[in-house]
Formats: structure tokens, C-alpha cells, sequence
């Protein structure tokens, strides 16, 4: 069986200077409000994939791109639009692939934040 296995790295830089712009209380809201539509959208494509409603999937996906840049998933970012350019071009053994990455990015990606929310910026 075929292991995957990605190192993902958060945008520190970006969480920080976010943190600085609205304050520890504010960012903190914004990050916990990101994080929960994250986990929403991801199940949500997840759920129109299987269902195979891909316009539906590809609205929900792409939204990832901005919510995820937002608070320094660079990596989760770029996936999304992987993801919405093989809905685009109809390629579905791609959208396949780069959605199962995708979810592997998003869950790794989340986990990853909850650990730096626990250091100081």
C-alpha cells in the first residue's frame, strides 16, 4: 500500500501579522471562525464528490482558496485550485487524486494550526 505523506507548513509570517493588525482576541476569533468554515467546506465537498454534484463541489472548494490563504495555509490554498481546474477541464481520475490530497492537506493543515495557536506569537 502506498503511504502518503506530506510535510505541511503554515505561513507564520501571515498568522502574525494578523495577530498584529487586529489584536490577540480579534485574530483569535478570526482564526477559530476560519478554521470551523474550513472543516465545513472540506466535509461539504467531500459530501458533493461522492454524490457527484461537482458544480456544487467546485463552489465549495474554491472558497477554500481565499478562507485558507487568509490565515497562512498557503498549501491548502494552492491544492483548491488544483482541485477546481480538473472540475474545469473534466478530468475526473485527476479530481480524484487532487481531492483525496486535498483532504489529506486540510485535515494535516488544521491539525497544524491548533498546535501553533498554542505558542505565542
Amino acid at each position: 500500500m502506498l503511504k502518503q505523506d506530506e510535510t505541511v507548513r503554515l505561513d507564520a509570517d501571515r498568522l502574525e501579522a494578523l495577530y498584529l493588525q487586529l489584536g490577540e482576541s480579534n485574530a483569535e476569533d478570526v482564526v477559530c471562525r476560519a478554521l470551523e468554515e474550513l472543516a465545513a467546506r472540506l466535509s461539504h465537498s467531500e459530501r458533493c464528490h461522492r454524490e457527484g454534484r461537482l458544480e456544487d463541489m467546485r463552489k465549495s472548494t474554491r472558497s477554500l482558496i481565499a478562507i485558507a490563504d487568509q490565515i497562512g495555509m498557503q498549501l491548502l490554498a494552492r491544492v483548491a485550485g488544483d482541485v477546481t481546474g480538473c472540475i474545469d477541464v473534466g478530468d475526473r481520475n485527476a479530481l480524484a487524486a487532487t481531492f483525496a490530497r486535498l483532504l489529506r492537506i486540510g485535515e494535516r493543515s488544521l491539525c497544524e494550526i491548533w498546535d501553533l495557536q498554542d505558542i505565542p506569537l
